[in-house]
């Protein structure tokens, strides 16, 4: 599977575990898992045949580890970015002191004012580090970095839970915790 087919049947996997399943006739458990073999017959009767083959090479590759099999294989889900309903059961984690939230520059001033929402998604995703940020940031213009004061926020009674690929989830972020970095930082 070439990078491009892996990218498009990405994209695919993320509509249908992450936002309409039932587009294709899945029905993801209560933690948004599906059978695997009920995805690829679903998918295949909705016109694109995916095989096991390829289905285990966009787990394994994808640049952002999205997709996550359970302990057996014969279960698939997203691990984050759910507009549909799922309790994806990470446990609460104490954060490290800062993380990061890449956007794009025209969203800064809602973001100043509002801070951070969830949006159509569960959770406000974070990186650890600024390079993903800063990528998070680029997908939709020049990007922006916030710093976020999660020790700061931890201390104050929010949970934080990290998921399988790096990513910190969290419920929100009031503008009190943020600080726009500095573009060269």
């Amino acid at each position: 599977m070439n990078d491009r087919e892996l990218v498009r049947l990405s994209k695919r996997l993320s509509k249908w575990l992450r936002h309409d399943p039932q587009g294709i006739g899945l029905e993801p458990d209560p933690a948004g898992w599906v059978p695997v073999d009920v995805l690829l017959r679903q998918a295949k009767a909705a016109g694109t045949t995916i095989t096991r083959d390829a289905l285990d090479a966009v787990v394994a590759r994808n640049n952002k580890r999205r997709y996550e099999f359970d302990e057996s294989g014969t279960l698939i889900r997203a691990r984050q970015g759910h507009s549909i309903p799922v309790e994806l059961g990470y446990t609460a984690t104490e954060p490290p002191s800062i993380l990061f939230h890449g956007t794009a520059e025209h969203l800064v001033e809602a973001i100043m004012a509002e801070g951070l929402r969830p949006m159509r998604r569960h959770a406000v995703h974070l990186s650890a580090d600024v390079e993903t940020a800063r990528a998070v940031g680029a997908r939709h213009g020049r990007p922006v970095i916030f710093d976020v004061a999660a020790e700061r926020m931890y201390r104050d009674g929010q949970s934080f839970y990290r998921t399988g690929n790096g990513v910190w989830l969290v419920d929100a972020v009031l503008p009190a915790y943020l600080a726009m970095r500095d573009s060269a930082g």
